[in-house]
């Protein structure tokens, strides 16, 4: 498996608010994580780089996770730790006041992906059946789409776009969404916060993803421009990562 991390300031916002990255355990286990902060006074980066340092730290002291059943339960454990760790931080720090964080977290292995997710940062899978979100908004116009009220054409001009139904460090107990799928040699996932998703159709983020031969940096970055180059009011954070299947001794 290889990834590949970019955030950009983008052009408006005089600061980045978006963290992630990409880090490996000892079996070469992936975990990539995306944390797209919100919060008055500048608080929202110090939420987003809580979460990503507070993973990071748990997923390099881990031990291997070998089953689905393993995986997602230490990300349901882990993520209610750091919710509870960034909530009692914006308690106590009065400039922190109502901050928090969107999180989408993958962790790969040869057989099987894990995603856990809170807010509107997304995760998308290129393989077989084409390229498609495989995480669920929890946002106030996914809401309106799913009941009906507005379209999806609808929902991409709506002027309460970016409002986002619940975020990580908000709330005491938040609860995130957690599924596990299987992927193969050649598969591809994109990570994004709303920066690049409000900006790129997945049609065309689809296209980016079809051909990764010009390398992850230069499709990576491309994605960033188009971004800005409509724009570039938010920040944009993205991930790829393709699975590379291991060549183990005796095969050709």
């Amino acid at each position: 498996m290889k990834g590949h991390f970019l955030s950009d300031r983008g052009k408006v916002r005089n600061h980045n608010e978006d963290s992630g990255g990409i880090f490996y355990n000892d079996k070469g286990q992936l975990l990539a994580i995306i944390a797209d902060g919100m919060g008055g006074h500048q608080a929202g980066d110090v939420a987003s780089e809580m979460a990503t340092t507070f993973i990071e730290e748990k997923w390099r002291q881990s031990n291997p996770l070998t089953s689905p059943e393993q995986v997602e339960e230490w990300m349901e454990q882990i993520l209610k730790e750091m919710n509870e760790t960034i909530h009692k931080h914006s308690i106590e720090k009065e400039e922190c006041q109502g901050m928090g964080t969107t999180v989408v977290v993958a962790i790969c292995t040869e057989e099987f992906i894990t995603i856990s997710h809170i807010g509107d940062s997304r995760c998308y899978l290129y393989d077989e059946n084409g390229f498609n979100q495989i995480t669920e908004d929890h946002s106030l116009v996914n809401a309106l789409v799913q009941s009906g009220q507005i379209s999806k054409e609808e929902a991409k001009d709506h002027p309460r776009k970016n409002v986002v139904l619940k975020a990580l460090g908000t709330e005491a107990n938040v609860e995130s969404d957690i599924q596990t799928v299987s992927w193969e040699d050649g598969d591809k996932l994109l990570l994004c916060s709303d920066g690049l998703s409000d900006k790129v159709l997945d049609s065309e983020l689809a296209d980016y993803m079809k051909d990764l031969s010009v390398g992850m940096e230069e499709v990576s970055q491309k994605l960033v421009d188009l971004a800005n180059d409509r724009g570039g009011e938010d920040n944009v954070t993205l991930i790829i990562i393709e699975h590379e299947a291991s060549v183990k001794v005796g095969e050709d």
